[in-house]
């Protein structure tokens, strides 16, 4: 198994970043109903004021292949489009458990 662990900065005031986390985590939390390969999906939005990253999702999947085939499909492409205009930084890892 492949983990996916994606954490995102968001721009704009508090209600505003916390607004759009909130739309972005339902979406995602929609995806493995739609895209096969993904096993898992869990998303959290950070509640720490005094940390600068906004989200954090982690996603299963069987192959570093599937990571590719989530990333292209038009259900996940729509979920990140929802950060345009939105997104200041992006970090990710990925790594087999």
């Amino acid at each position: 198994m492949v983990k996916h662990i994606v954490t995102f900065q968001l721009t704009g005031t508090a209600d505003e970043r916390r607004q759009v986390a909130q739309q972005f985590k339902a979406a995602l939390e929609a995806l493995p109903q739609q895209i096969d390969v993904l096993k898992s999906i869990e998303v959290g939005i950070n509640e720490n004021p005094d940390e600068q990253w906004d989200v954090v999702l982690t996603a299963i999947v069987a192959t570093l292949a599937d990571v590719e085939t989530y990333a292209k499909h038009p259900a996940h492409v729509a979920a990140a489009a929802l950060l345009a205009g939105h997104k200041a930084n992006r970090a990710c890892v990925d790594y087999t458990c």
